[in-house]
């Protein structure tokens, strides 16, 4: 099966070895987002409902440039520093998915890149 890069413009670039995305026949894997802003290059962690707000609007571009949205995603995997701030987190995130929500872990973790707050990827399907 070919795989293709897909990337977006509107998103951050990747700030190691791996693309934005790799869409594979009818699904597309979306490496991991933090609150990155394009183009400012301005990382958001002041305020988690902020920086997750900021993490699903580029998990959006990229989607969007492979012809999809958020209805089109069937699992998501959420990394959080603090599991206190999920409920915050899982708020916005919710806001994103009002009918059929993917499938979804969350898991606390001990440091994510860039030392963010919180860091989402996502498969999608077409």
């Amino acid at each position: 099966m070919a795989k293709e890069i897909i990337y977006s413009a509107q998103a951050p670039e990747p700030i190691g070895p791996y693309s934005q995305a790799i869409k594979a026949g009818n699904l597309l894997f979306i490496s991991g987002q933090v609150a990155i802003q394009k183009p400012s290059g301005n990382l958001i962690t002041g305020n988690i409902a902020d920086e997750t707000q900021q993490v699903m609007k580029n998990l959006l571009e990229i989607l969007k440039a492979a012809g999809m949205d958020f209805s089109h995603v069937a699992k998501s995997t959420i990394f959080l520093k603090d599991m206190n701030d999920f409920p915050k987190v899982n708020e916005v995130y919710g806001s994103y998915f009002k009918d059929m929500p993917p499938a979804r872990e969350t898991v606390e973790v001990s440091r994510l890149p860039k030392d963010v707050n919180v860091e989402i990827s996502c498969i999608a399907v077409k």
